[in-house]
């Protein structure tokens, strides 16, 4: 599969937790969430985003923690999502379904424009970005890099590694470049509307069953 022609980037976080994003107006990384310690629920994994925030670095980037980035997905109905859905890894400490889970939809090249203007580093991954073995890169040329077969699979037991590339922005992501927000329900949508309702940026709001398991 070619690189598609507008790549879109996405971001899961639980509907609880927008009433904080948009109070900051953007999106903290790991590490700074864990410095505020936000009101709203937590759906990621404790251990590993722990080994993201002090074992895991960027070649593209020496120093620069995986923790230390907004992480996001290069498709929607991640294998994250599906680990929320049947709730029963071990190291998971959410029990809460996927239907409270939102997507935030942005677009790569407006994100990568707007990270230039503002001296925030980036970069993207051709795997696991919680492994200790990934590559990563920060030039758009090297997008051919990454496996958009294995992106795009509904199927991906064969292509884990590949369907998990990540592309990662220093320390905050601003909530007005969230161009879309995808939902599973009509109960999340309206609870996301009415979240949003008093924000100056406004994305549309959609029902998308096929973001979802």
């Amino acid at each position: 599969m070619p690189i598609p022609a507008e790549p879109r980037i996405y971001h899961i976080v639980h509907e609880d937790r927008l009433r904080s994003i948009l109070e900051a107006g953007q999106l903290w990384c790991d590490a700074e969430t864990a410095r505020r310690a936000p009101p709203g629920t937590t759906i990621g994994m404790a251990q590993i985003k722990q080994r993201r925030l002090t074992h895991v670095t960027l070649t593209s980037h020496p120093g620069l923690h995986v923790g230390d980035c907004v992480p996001f997905y290069f498709s929607p109905r991640s294998i994250m999502l599906y680990l929320i859905y049947k709730a029963n890894h071990s190291e998971l400490a959410y029990r809460g379904g996927q239907e409270p889970i939102v997507h935030l939809e942005a677009d790569l090249q407006h994100v990568v424009a707007w990270a230039g203007q503002n001296n925030q580093r980036w970069a993207f991954t051709l795997s696991n970005a919680g492994s200790y073995y990934f590559e990563d890169r920060c030039d758009l040329a090297q997008l051919g890099e990454i496996d958009w077969d294995a992106v795009q699979a509904s199927d991906w037991q064969r292509c884990q590694e590949p369907k998990q590339v990540e592309f990662l922005i220093e320390d905050r992501f601003p909530w007005e470049l969230v161009s879309r927000i995808g939902v599973q329900s009509r109960r999340v949508h309206g609870l996301v509307s009415t979240a949003i309702q008093a924000a100056a940026q406004r994305p549309p709001v959609e029902i998308i069953p096929d973001w979802y398991y």
